[in-house]
Order: structure tokens, then C-alpha cells, then sequence
């Protein structure tokens, strides 16, 4: 390993070490942004349709109609889909134009940078999320003046956010870091050749 590592000048004096570490930091909090604004987007058409349904299909409100439920279920997985060919095709991007730009060192870099914000930015979205929800539950059990307060409207918004934070984005890390991983295993023939 020591041969290794001084052979291909793995070391934090390698600028392209550093480089790679600032690019694998930068990709995850980029993945989280996408990943957030497609749950925005998912959630946006979501509203439209129950909406349209509450326009054109007479009597939901009462009782006497039935929703369109395949409807609403056929665009949460529409958008999931559609949403998540940007973030994985950059996932997989990311690793091979580093190893072609920057060789063995930048991708190592890289991983450890993806590893390292990543794992770190996983955790917090998971703790932060998992708290906007507790908050909300805890002011709708009358706390803090209970359901209806404006307390009770702050952690509605508070968990808007933290949903998509310990749903979304914090699981979708551990991909990210996996995908990134495998790519540079498969694409490490052409990051040598690339030297």
C-alpha cells in the first residue's frame, strides 16, 4: 500500500488529491440540491392533480365520489424516475471524467471527499429531518399552543423540509457514495491507462 500510494502520489501536497477531495465534497451537497428539487417538483404536480380531481370529480369532499388514486400514484413514480436520470447519470460522470482529468490521485481524492461529506451530510439530514417531524408531532399533542398556533404553522414548514431531508435526500447519500465507488472500480483500467 505505501508503494502504491507513492507511486501514484496520493498525498494532500498532490493538488490533484485536493482537487478531488473538493469535487467529491461539492457532488454530494449537489446531489442532495437535485434531489430536493425533484421532491419539490413531484410534490407541485401532486397538488395540481388532487386539485383537478377536486374541480372535475364531483362530490370527494362529501364523500359520495371516489379520488383517482391510480392517477396520483402514477406520478410519484413517474417523477421518481424521471427525476433521479440527472443525479445518477452524474454519479456516474463524475468518477470517470476525474479519473481521465486528474488520474489515480484525483479519483482517490474524490472518493474521499464523496465519503467524508457524504457520511457526514447523510447523518445530519437524517437527525435535522427526523427533528422538524418530532417538532411538529409534539405541537399537534398541544404543546406550544397546540394545533392552529403559530408555532404549529412554523413546523408545518419546518417539516416540509425535514420530510425530503430524512426521506430523500439522507438515504439517497449512501447510493451516491456507492455509485461513485463503483464506477471508479469499473472505469480504473482507463484512469491508469489516462496517466
Amino acid at each position: 500500500m505505501p508503494d502504491f500510494m507513492e507511486f501514484f502520489q496520493v498525498n494532500l501536497i498532490n493538488p490533484r488529491v485536493l482537487i478531488g477531495v473538493f469535487i467529491g465534497a461539492m457532488a454530494a451537497f449537489l446531489f442532495c440540491g437535485l434531489t430536493m428539487g425533484a421532491v419539490g417538483r413531484a410534490a407541485a404536480s401532486m397538488v395540481e392533480e388532487v386539485r383537478r380531481q377536486f374541480r372535475e370529480i364531483k362530490g370527494i369532499l362529501d364523500g359520495k365520489a371516489t379520488p383517482d388514486y391510480s392517477r396520483c400514484v402514477e406520478i410519484s413514480t413517474r417523477s421518481a424516475q424521471r427525476e433521479m436520470i440527472f443525479p445518477s447519470f452524474l454519479a456516474i460522470i463524475i468518477p470517470i471524467v476525474v479519473g481521465i482529468v486528474l488520474g489515480v490521485a484525483g479519483v482517490l481524492g474524490l472518493l474521499v471527499g464523496g465519503l467524508a461529506a457524504g457520511f457526514t451530510l447523510a447523518i445530519f439530514m437524517a437527525n435535522a429531518g427526523g427533528a422538524w417531524d418530532n417538532a411538529k408531532k409534539m405541537v399537534e399533542e398541544g404543546h406550544f399552543g397546540g394545533k392552529g398556533s403559530e408555532c404549529h404553522k412554523a413546523t408545518i414548514v419546518g417539516d416540509t423540509v425535514g420530510d425530503p431531508f430524512k426521506d430523500t435526500s439522507g438515504p439517497s447519500l449512501n447510493i451516491l457514495i456507492k455509485l461513485m465507488s463503483m464506477v471508479s472500480i469499473v472505469m480504473a483500467g482507463l484512469t491508469v491507462a489516462f496517466i
